[in-house]
């Protein structure tokens, strides 16, 4: 018998007329958690995918450095026949390429490995130092005479002028192309003079010197006569020593020609008849026959590309604040 406040079982969703329920309660609460998981899900997936990114980029980065500090020469030791080759290429100077540190070790490996038939200097330079040209071409003579049947040849290609010529007339014999340029046996000093300068912008020159000749050739100041004077006395000495290292190297194959030592220059064509050269020749043509192996391999000392990078605002800066007083055979 039903009283008041007795309600129909729970179960009895037909019979109940107070209950409203939803046939899918509860789907859209997992729809939307699903939704979030996923989300979050995906989301990590992204961030490991860019961080395998950031992290292969990173390795490449490095990777990339290691290999640019990795000195970039062909010094591993070959065990077949080859000709060596080593470059002297721009400005011979102590801090360039073209230094006598760096072309005299490439000489000693070159002179140490027992597979190398001869060795080609291809050279291509304004020339530079003359104390850096001084100490290859001594060094040359020097290995020479400890390994007398290795050959060097000096190869040019577009010039071969003065501090780079002290280092061919080294060689046995000296190639060239019939367009190469070939001489310049000579020595220069630079420097500038800025008196008139000074006096149009009304700049009072400050200089406190110890010892009379302190001030010598002072851009500054007017030029002495006695400073000139001893300085082509300088100049005439070591260009005296160029032209005895010339004719030592050269000996009766050059010219009677009165221009060779003035600082005048040729072509290869001119230089022929002159005995600056001994014949039109390519690296490749004198290897394969002259030197008789036909595989050159290049012994040249070269600094890493990151240090090439990193050094070259240096160097162009410290060349330029150097130009002002620095003697060069070129």
């Amino acid at each position: 018998m039903a009283t008041f406040g007795d309600f129909p079982p729970a179960s009895d969703n037909a019979s109940n007329p107070y209950q409203q329920t939803e046939p899918n309660a509860g789907t859209w609460e997992r729809k939307v958690l699903e939704d979030l998981a996923f989300a979050a899900l995906k989301e990590q997936r992204k961030t490991r995918r860019w961080s395998y990114v950031f992290k292969g980029l990173l390795f490449i980065y490095l990777f990339a450095i290691l290999m640019l500090m990795i000195p970039s020469s062909e010094l591993a030791i070959h065990k077949t026949e080859h000709t060596a080759l080593i470059e002297i290429n721009g400005v011979i100077s102590a801090d360039a390429e073209a230094s006598a540190d760096k072309v005299v070790t490439g000489l000693r490996d070159a002179f140490d490995n027992e597979n190398a038939k001869g060795l080609i200097l291809r050279l291509n330079t304004p020339g530079g130092s003359p104390v850096q040209s001084g100490i290859i071409n001594d060094e040359i003579k020097r290995l020479q005479a400890m390994r007398p049947n290795f050959p060097v040849y000096a190869v040019i290609q577009d010039v071969c002028a003065s501090g780079g010529y002290y280092i061919a007339v080294a060689a046995k014999e000296i190639y060239a192309d019939k367009a190469s340029i070939v001489g310049s046996i000579g020595v220069r000093m630079d420097s500038f003079g800025f008196t008139g300068l000074i006096d149009k912008i009304g700049v009072e020159r400050r200089s406190v010197t110890a010892g009379e000749n302190k001030s010598f050739l002072d851009p500054f100041l007017p030029v002495k006569q006695a400073d000139l004077e001893f300085a082509h006395e300088m100049l005439n000495n070591i260009h005296q020593q160029f032209i005895d290292v010339v004719k030592e190297g050269r000996g009766d194959r050059l010219s009677d020609d009165p221009r060779l030592f003035t600082g005048l220059f040729w072509s290869g064509e001119q230089a022929l008849p002159l005995g600056l050269i001994d014949g039109l020749a390519n690296s490749s043509t004198v290897a394969r026959d002259i030197i008789g192996a036909e595989e050159i391999v290049d012994y040249t000392l070269r600094p890493s590309y990151f240090d090439q990078f990193s050094g070259k605002l240096g160097t162009s800066i410290s060349e330029l604040m150097l130009q002002s007083s620095t003697i060069s055979i070129r």
